[in-house]
């Protein structure tokens, strides 16, 4: 049984491929996960969520070429 491994999309990103990573994690389209991290944005305010993002652009490991 493969496990499923949390990384950052090359193929599905605008930036860096966090959104698309969680989208192909969690099976959802990456346009409802961007949409639902600028709703967030917008209630919370921008420098939380730029923070995390950043977080985890560097935290989260590059999906590897051979997929």
């Amino acid at each position: 049984m493969l496990m499923k491994v949390f990384r950052r999309s090359r193929t599905n990103k605008v930036l860096f491929g966090v959104c698309g990573g969680i989208g192909e994690y969690f099976n959802l389209d990456p346009v409802f996960i961007r949409g639902f991290a600028i709703l967030i944005m917008i209630c919370s305010g921008v420098i939380p969520i730029f923070w995390s993002y950043v977080i985890l652009c560097l935290v989260i490991p590059r999906e590897s070429k051979e997929r």
